[in-house]
């Protein structure tokens, strides 16, 4: 399986988002949007476009509104035919607000090019840094199968995820509703910060397309694909010796690369 990684001014996630692919066993291009503007086609040459997280164009004009303008302006015919194939999306944090601006997500009843839903400032007011608990609403989305609840990080100002009532109700019956922050027990946060960071409605932290191909996610799991990148490892690690259990050497974010991959075997 192939991966077009999208890079240009501003992402600096694309060379983790590329190794987590290799790890999960698929192969991988980082193509800068320049680069693929003077070779339109070259994205069907892919089984998969990613878009990493950063802050694309000092997300000036708001978070990845820029890239997805030079996306639409440049590339919109390319993006339509691709995601009418049997092909993945995914969007990471920047990558994931690239995607809403696009209106290639939530794309109910496939109306691409809508914007339906957007990710707002943080409540708090400030760029947030840290780890939380995910839990995973339904098997819908090719990257999130047989995964109950996953612990990620999170790194971003602007996440606040927000939807009129109307397609929230449209997106909950769908079931286009992938992830929701949670408690370490599984409990939704209720919007109870830290546990969910930035006061999204519904505590949603990543939706995906009708039929499952396009996700787009607000935590990093590029980030958490190494058992020693949890920032409790040291205390796990001690934790699995007294109960004789082994210690793992991967951790969850691997599994959604790995599913993606799994998909076109």
């Amino acid at each position: 399986m192939k991966v077009f990684i999208l890079s240009g001014y501003g992402f600096n996630c694309e060379e983790e988002t590329k190794f987590a692919f290799e790890v999960a066993g698929a192969t991988c291009d980082i193509v800068h949007i320049n680069d693929w503007i003077k070779n339109k086609k070259r994205i069907f040459d892919y089984q998969m476009l990613a878009i990493p997280g950063g802050f694309s164009y000092g997300d000036d004009t708001g978070s990845g509104n820029a890239m997805a303008n030079k996306i639409r302006n440049h590339l919109w015919e390319e993006i339509l035919e691709f995601v009418n194939q049997d092909k993945l999306v995914i969007g990471i944090c920047n990558g994931f607000q690239v995607l809403v601006n696009l209106g290639l997500l939530p794309s109910i009843e496939n109306n691409y090019g809508k914007r339906t839903v957007a990710l707002l400032h943080n409540n708090k007011g400030r760029y947030l840094n840290t780890w939380i608990n995910i839990k995973i609403e339904n098997d819908k989305c090719v990257f999130t199968k047989n995964i109950s609840q996953m612990f990620l990080p999170i790194a971003h100002g602007e996440g606040n995820f927000f939807a009129e009532e109307n397609i929230l109700q449209q997106l909950n019956s769908n079931e286009q509703i992938v992830l929701r922050y949670c408690l370490e027990n599984g409990f939704l946060a209720n919007q109870i910060f830290p546990f969910n960071p930035n006061g999204a409605i519904e505590d949603v932290a990543g939706i995906c397309s009708p039929n499952g191909k396009i996700f787009g996610l607000m935590p990093h799991p590029e980030r958490a694909i190494f058992f020693t990148q949890r920032p409790d490892w040291n205390f796990l690690k001690e934790k699995f010796k007294r109960e004789k259990k082994e210690i793992p050497k991967l951790n969850d974010g691997i599994e959604i690369f790995r599913n993606a991959v799994n998909y076109f075997k």
